[in-house]
C-alpha cells in the first residue's frame, strides 16, 4: 500500500532518483490556521467549506453511514443554536437574579434568609402597609441590625457607610477577579466582538475563563452601583458560550469563517436576553455588530433569540412573568403636536451622544498614555467611592440604574406611591379608567430637582466610568440619561397643558379634564433617543424599545427621536462610541459605513516603490530550505508572493509566512534527509535531481494557486469594496505581482495589534488608518 510506504518512507526512489513525498498527501498539523491577532481568509474558510459539503455530499450517495452522517451535519446548526439559547439564556436569569440580590445587600438584608431580595423577602409579609409596602419587619436595615435603630443621624450615617463599603467590596473583587484570571473581561465587549466577527482573530477573548469571570464580575459591578449596564456585557457572555459550544462541532470548530456566523447569532442571542426582545436582538447584529450575514444566519438567529427569550422568561428572575425589569404599558395616545418636544428630545440625545464619545475617548486615551492606566484598581475603587458617595443621599442615584429606568417610564395610577406620582387628586373620582392631567403636588417638584441633580450626575460620571477594568456596559446609562431628560420635559409639558390648555397648541386636543400627556412616554422617547446618540442604532433600537413597552402606535415618535439623534450626532462627529474604541485600540476594521475619499489609484499605495527595496519573493523551482528560511528571518511580511524565477517574475500563486515555517519545521521532522540545501519546489513535477543531492522538499500544496489580483490603475475606492465584501488578507497588483499593501505594513500591524489588543496602557506608536491595518 503507497500510503503506508509513505507513512514510513517519507521519499523513495525512482530509477535511483530521491522521489518526494507532497506533504498534503497527509494533512499537516497547523497548516491553514492563523497565529493570534490576525485576520483570517474569508475565501480561503469558505472555500475549504464548500469542499466539505461536497464531499459530504458525494458520500451521502455510498452507504447509510454516510447519509445519517450527512443529515447530522446539516442539522448540527440548529442543534447548536439549541444549546447557545438555553445556555445564554440560563446565566442571563442568574446574573439578573444575583444582581437583584446584592443590589439590595447595601441596603440590608433578610431575617426569612440572607438570599432574599428585598422585595421577594416582603412578599409573604402580612404586615405591610400601603404607604409603606416596601417596609417589612423580615427586612432589615444595616443601621437597624448594628446599632437597632431605624431613624435618626445616626442611622442615616450607619446606612450610609454600609453602603459604602458594599459597593467597594464588590468593585475590589470585580476589579481584582478580571486583573488575575480574565484580563479580557473588563470592558463591554461589543468593540472587540465587531473586530473579531469582521475576521480578526484574537485568542482567549471568548473562552472558558472569560465567561466565568465575565459572569461573576458583572454581577459584582452592577452591584457595586457604578454608572454601568449588563446588557453590553451580556452580548459578549452570549458570544464566549457561542464560541465555547463550537468546539463541540467539527464544522465550526475548524472553520473560522463558519465560527463566525454563529458568533453573529449569539451576539442576537445576548441583546435578546439583555432586553426581552428577540426580532430587536436580530436585528442589533444585523445592523451593529455583524460583517457577514446571510440569509442562513438570519434564520438560525431569530431561532437561537427565540431559545433565549424563552429560557428567560421561564427562568422569570424578576418574579413579574416579564423578561425585562422596565417593562411598561401606555394606553393614551399621542398627538401629532407632541412630535416637537419629541424631536427635541432627539436633538438632545445626538448632543449627549457626541459629547460623551469625545469626553470618553478623551478619558480613555489619557488612561492610556499616563500614570493612571497603570493603576486600574486604584481608579475603580476611586470612581466607586465617589459614585457611592454622592449617591447615596439622592434616592434617584441610590436606587440602581434599571429600577430607575423603570420608575421613570411608569405612567402614573391612583395606587403609585413615587414621588413623581404625587399629584393633586381631589377632582378625580376612583371609578374613573384614565387619569386627566392634574396638578403637581410638592412631591413631584422635589422629585424633578433631584432628578435634575441625577441628570448632571449619571452624564459625567458615566465618561469616567465606561472603559475601566471591570464589565461595564453602555445601554443602561445612555437610557437613564435619556429617561431622566425625558420625563423632565414630560411633567413640564403636562403642567404647560393642564395650566394654559387654552393656548393654541392645546386646543383642541387637550381640553380640561383629558389625559392628554404621558410623562412616562416622553421618559421612553428620551432613553431611545440618548442610546441612538451614543451607538448610532436606528432600526434595532426602535425594534427594542418597541418590544420594551408592547405599543404599536408609538414607532412613530421613537422613529423620528431616534433618526433626529443620528442625524445630530452624525453632524458632529461621525463615529458611534464602539467604532470610536475600535480605532483608539488600534484594531484592523474596515468600517462598512465609512466611505473612502481619497482620489487614488493602486498604483499609488502599492510596494515596492522605486526608493524601495526589491519585493522578496519566492521562486517555484530555485530556492533552498536555508534560503527560504533566511527570507522568513529577515523580513516581518505575512506572507510571499511566488513567481517564475527573479528573470521573469510571472506570478504563479501566493504562500503564507506562518504555513511556509510550520511546513518546513514539520518536514525536518517526518522526512529524512531534510536539509539546508534541499530544494524547495512550489511545481506540480519535480523535476529529476543528481544522485547525490538532498531530498527536495514539495510545498505547492500550501500555495494558493488563484490569489486576487488587480492592475495598477485600479481605483482605490474598488480596492477598498474588494477588501470589505471579499474579506480579503492581500492581493496582487498585475505591474508587479505583489501583495500590494500587505507586506510593508505587516510588520508594523502586528506589532501594533499585539500591544494595543492586549489592553496595553504604555504609550502608542503612531496609528495607521484602519485601512491600511488591513491592506
Amino acid at each position: 500500500d503507497n500510503k503506508v510506504l509513505f507513512a514510513f518512507l517519507p521519499y523513495f526512489e525512482v530509477n535511483g532518483v530521491p522521489k518526494l513525498m507532497d506533504l498534503l498527501d497527509e494533512p499537516v498539523p497547523g497548516v491553514g490556521t492563523y497565529e493570534d491577532f490576525n485576520t483570517i481568509d474569508w475565501v480561503r474558510e469558505k472555500s475549504k467549506d464548500r469542499d466539505r459539503h461536497r464531499e459530504i455530499t458525494s458520500k451521502s450517495k455510498e452507504s447509510t453511514w454516510a447519509l445519517v452522517n450527512s443529515v447530522c451535519d446539516a442539522f448540527s446548526g440548529w442543534l447548536l443554536m439549541l444549546l447557545i439559547g438555553l445556555m445564554s439564556g440560563a446565566l442571563a436569569g442568574g446574573i439578573d437574579i444575583s444582581a437583584h440580590w446584592m443590589t439590595d445587600l447595601k441596603e440590608g438584608v433578610c431575617l426569612n434568609g440572607f438570599w432574599f431580595n428585598h422585595e421577594h423577602c416582603c412578599w409573604t409579609s402580612n404586615e405591610t402597609t400601603f404607604q409603606e409596602r416596601d417596609k417589612c419587619p423580615q427586612w432589615k436595615s444595616w443601621a437597624e441590625l448594628i446599632i437597632g435603630a431605624t431613624e435618626g443621624p445616626f442611622a442615616y450615617i450607619m446606612n450610609y457607610l454600609m453602603y459604602v463599603c458594599w459597593a467597594l467590596l464588590f468593585s475590589f473583587l470585580a476589579v481584582t477577579l478580571v486583573r488575575a484570571f480574565a484580563p479580557y473581561a473588563c470592558g463591554s465587549g461589543i468593540p472587540e466582538i465587531k473586530t473579531i466577527l469582521s475576521g480578526f482573530i484574537i485568542r482567549g477573548y471568548l473562552g472558558k475563563w472569560t465567561l466565568v469571570i465575565k459572569t461573576i464580575t458583572l454581577v459584582l459591578a452592577v452591584s457595586s452601583g457604578l454608572s454601568l449596564g449588563k446588557e453590553g456585557p451580556l452580548v459578549h457572555v452570549a458570544c464566549c458560550c457561542g464560541n465555547i459550544l463550537c468546539h463541540l462541532f467539527t464544522k465550526y470548530r475548524k472553520n473560522e469563517a463558519k465560527r463566525r456566523e454563529v458568533l453573529s447569532a449569539a451576539a442576537a442571542v445576548g441583546v435578546s436576553v439583555a432586553f426581552g426582545a428577540p426580532i430587536g436582538g436580530v436585528l442589533f447584529s444585523l445592523e451593529e455588530v455583524s460583517y457577514y450575514f446571510p440569509l442562513k444566519t438570519l434564520w438560525r438567529s431569530f431561532f437561537a433569540a427565540l431559545v433565549a427569550a424563552f429560557t428567560l422568561r421561564s427562568i422569570n428572575p424578576f418574579g413579574n412573568s416579564r423578561l425585562v425589569l422596565f417593562y411598561v404599558e401606555f394606553h393614551t395616545p399621542w398627538h401629532l403636536l407632541e412630535l416637537i418636544p419629541f424631536i427635541l428630545l432627539g436633538i438632545f440625545g445626538g448632543i449627549w451622544g457626541a459629547f460623551f464619545i469625545r469626553a470618553n475617548i478623551a478619558w480613555c486615551r489619557r488612561r492610556k498614555t499616563t500614570w493612571l492606566g497603570h493603576y486600574p484598581v486604584l481608579e475603580v475603587l476611586v470612581v466607586t467611592a465617589v459614585t457611592a458617595v454622592v449617591a447615596f443621599p439622592n434616592s434617584y442615584t441610590r436606587t440602581s440604574t434599571s429600577e430607575l429606568i423603570s420608575e421613570l417610564f411608569n405612567d402614573c395610577g391612583l395606587l403609585d406611591s413615587s414621588k413623581l406620582c404625587n399629584y393633586d387628586n381631589a377632582n378625580v373620582t376612583k371609578s374613573s379608567n384614565e387619569l386627566p392631567d392634574r396638578p403637581a403636588g410638592n412631591d413631584v417638584y422635589t422629585a424633578m430637582w433631584q432628578l435634575s441633580l441625577a441628570l448632571v450626575f449619571k452624564m459625567l460620571i458615566t465618561v469616567v466610568t465606561f472603559g475601566m477594568k471591570v464589565p461595564s456596559g453602555l445601554f443602561i446609562p445612555s437610557m437613564a440619561v435619556g429617561a431622566i431628560a425625558g420625563r423632565l420635559l414630560g411633567i413640564g409639558m403636562e403642567q404647560l397643558a393642564y395650566y394654559h390648555h387654552d393656548w393654541a397648541i392645546f386646543r383642541g386636543w387637550c381640553s380640561p379634564g383629558a389625559d392628554c400627556i404621558t410623562p412616562g412616554l416622553y421618559a421612553m422617547v428620551g432613553a431611545a433617543a440618548c442610546l441612538g446618540g451614543v451607538t448610532r442604532m436606528t432600526v434595532s433600537l426602535v425594534v427594542i424599545m418597541f418590544e420594551l413597552t408592547g405599543g404599536l402606535e408609538y414607532i412613530v415618535p421613537l422613529m423620528a427621536a431616534a433618526m433626529t439623534s443620528k442625524w445630530v450626532a452624525d453632524a458632529i462627529g461621525r463615529e458611534g462610541i464602539y467604532e470610536a474604541h475600535i480605532r483608539l485600540n488600534g484594531y484592523p476594521f474596515l468600517e462598512a459605513k465609512e466611505e473612502f475619499s481619497h482620489k487614488t489609484l493602486a498604483m499609488d499605495v502599492m510596494r515596492p516603490r522605486r526608493s524601495d527595496l526589491p519585493l522578496s519573493v519566492v521562486t517555484q523551482d530555485g530556492m533552498t530550505v536555508e534560503d527560504v528560511e533566511t527570507m522568513i528571518t529577515d523580513t516581518t511580511y505575512s506572507g510571499f508572493p511566488v513567481v517564475v524565477s527573479h528573470e521573469s517574475q510571472r506570478l504563479v500563486g501566493f504562500v503564507l509566512r506562518r504555513d511556509l515555517t510550520i511546513s518546513i519545521d514539520n518536514a525536518r521532522q517526518r522526512q529524512d534527509g531534510i536539509v539546508s540545501t534541499s530544494r524547495v519546489f512550489f511545481t506540480e513535477y519535480t523535476p529529476p535531481q543528481p544522485p547525490n543531492s538532498p531530498p527536495p522538499l514539495k510545498l505547492r500544496g500550501i500555495m494558493d494557486l488563484s490569489p486576487f489580483t488587480v492592475t495598477d490603475h485600479t481605483a482605490m475606492d474598488i480596492v477598498v469594496d474588494i477588501f470589505r465584501k471579499l474579506g480579503l488578507r492581500q492581493f496582487q497588483t498585475s505591474l508587479t505581482f505583489c501583495p500590494s499593501f500587505l507586506q510593508p505594513l505587516a510588520g508594523y500591524y502586528h506589532k501594533e495589534g499585539h500591544s494595543e489588543a492586549r489592553g496595553s496602557d504604555s504609550q502608542p506608536g503612531p496609528r495607521l488608518d484602519p485601512l491600511q491595518l488591513m491592506l
